[in-house]
């Protein structure tokens, strides 16, 4: 088998092979749930009756973009400043910040949500809404992914263009800013937009903190209608049809760093 032609980027024919992949798919989960209703027997599918709830769900899906961008900003900002932190030669400045990247790395966002809104405010005192926890925590959390992309993406430019750079009288911000961070960001951009993707998955936890996103709101309706598979179905559709595009994006800019450093 070849493989040499594996950093090509997919011709017309392959992209629409795909989109054809992935409209079979959806013909076939949605005659699989139509004909094997079976896992709940006797079960009558009646999407139909999500109409009533559309202004809630239309709502709660743009609570959950809206959240996504904010946190994805407030994350890359954190992650930027605590990436450069991590290039520093002074352990004073380093042990502080690997240490809160490794304990947002080691443990699981969802009880990093559930600590942000119950025990912060006993330890601290300080009171925090639903959504001011869970923008932080979630900010926090990312910023600790984007960090380490950060710090990886400015290691990969050789040390030399640093060093050439300082050579002809820059000092070493302006050499940073001008000459390493443009080369840096375009290895960074595929694993900012995974990370980034990951962060709108991530909102679906936020239902646990009452905050109104799609999730949340997808229970409410459940609660009131009965109705959980039909519920779920949708709002798992609707998180598909706004990745697909997102990750085929992300996936093209991979392809276009890749094919740029071949």
């Amino acid at each position: 088998m070849d493989f040499s032609d594996w950093r090509a980027q997919p011709t017309g024919r392959s992209r629409l092979g795909k989109a054809v992949l992935v409209l079979l798919a959806l013909v076939g989960v949605w005659a699989a749930i139509k004909h094997f209703g079976g896992a709940a027997p006797g079960y009558d599918w009646d999407f139909g009756v999500l109409w009533k709830y559309r202004s809630l769900l239309v709502s709660g899906l743009l609570y959950t973009l809206l959240f996504t961008v904010i946190c994805v900003l407030l994350g890359l900002l954190v992650g930027l400043v605590t990436g450069l932190g991590r290039l520093s030669s002074n352990p004073l400045i380093t042990a502080p910040l690997r240490a809160y990247i490794e304990v947002f790395r080691c443990t699981p966002v969802l009880v990093q949500l559930v600590w942000f809104y119950y025990a912060l405010p006993v330890l601290t005192g300080i009171e925090m809404s639903a959504m001011t926890a869970a923008t932080v925590c979630l900010a926090l959390y990312g910023g600790a992914f984007y960090s380490e992309i950060v710090r990886g993406g400015i290691i990969a430019i050789e040390s030399g263009q640093s060093e050439a750079a300082m050579a002809l009288g820059m000092t070493r911000l302006q050499a940073l800013r001008r000459i390493i961070l443009p080369q840096a960001f375009k290895k960074m951009v595929p694993p900012l937009m995974n990370q980034s993707i990951m962060q709108l998955k991530n909102t679906s936890l936020l239902s646990v903190l009452a905050v109104p996103d799609l999730l949340y709101q997808g229970q409410l309706i459940a609660h009131d209608t009965y109705r959980p598979l039909e519920v779920y179905t949708f709002i798992a559709v609707a998180y598909f049809l706004v990745l697909l595009p997102v990750t085929m994006w992300a996936k093209r800019m991979e392809y276009g760093v890749v094919r740029k450093e071949a």
